[in-house]
């Protein structure tokens, strides 16, 4: 009973200790860098623009136009290029359906070599790849993903990219923005709400990474201060040439 105990033990140990971060990001991944890029290519936006003297209405304007254009190129961005993927991959799983109909046994056959290549016993490599095959959307299934590394009953959406990319960009334009939408009369409060913004971003992607919390969060605080710094002095600088 002992022995038991202790197997039963340890079994749950791998099984609570044995977990791995999600390598793909999920919703997390896209969320928050498109959250990123619309903070930091706002800040620069408005920061450039406020180097070359312009009023506080001219850099608002700017911030809110500089929102609704990324939002909207995001937004279209990722839903042409997801719609392509997807036609692509369903493309590609047609030509593989075809197949399977018009020359099972060799699909099979290409199965069973796939698996022993893998190191399964031919024998067994050939019962397996039999069963495997014995159901055509199963059989689908299998050959997609052993060889276009896809998933069929996972295929990305178009429009849940398009609107997640222009949330979450709009939603980090906005910061820069936010501060003179609440009364503030100066650039600073913009800037310091956008970095500590920058700062929380690169934190949250380190759920992803292999990166301590606060390497990512200072990592991207220091991109984008030094993106806001650099258009800062171009819009200081084009702004006093053209004035």
């Amino acid at each position: 009973m002992a022995i038991i105990e202790t197997e039963a033990t340890l079994h749950e140990a791998h099984r609570d200790n044995h977990t791995h971060r999600d390598v793909n990001g999920g919703w997390l991944r896209p969320a928050v860098f498109g959250a990123m890029d619309g903070l930091v290519s706002n800040l620069a936006l408005m920061t450039g623009v406020a180097g070359g003297a312009a009023s506080q209405q001219t850099i608002v304007l700017s911030g809110m136009a500089g929102l609704a254009a990324g939002a909207f190129s995001m937004a279209a961005g990722e839903y042409t290029s997801v719609a392509s993927q997807r036609e692509l991959v369903e493309a590609e799983l047609d030509v593989e359906r075809r197949e399977l109909r018009k020359h099972p046994k060799d699909e099979e056959a290409e199965l069973a070599a796939l698996y022993e290549a893998r190191g399964v016993e031919p024998r067994l490599a050939r019962e397996v790849a039999r069963q495997l095959s014995a159901d055509p959307e199963q059989a689908l299934e299998i050959h997609a993903r052993e060889e276009l590394g896809i998933d069929p009953g996972d295929l990305p959406s178009p429009t849940v990219a398009a609107v997640s990319s222009f949330g979450s960009f709009a939603l980090g334009a906005l910061l820069p923005v936010l501060p003179f939408l609440l009364g503030a009369g100066t650039l600073w409060p913009a800037v310091l709400l956008a970095l500590a913004g920058l700062f929380l971003c690169g934190a949250v992607v380190a759920r992803v990474t292999a990166r301590s919390w606060w390497y990512s969060g200072l990592r991207q605080l220091a991109l984008g201060g030094a993106a806001a710094g650099v258009t800062y002095a171009l819009g200081a600088l084009f702004g006093t040439a053209v004035g």
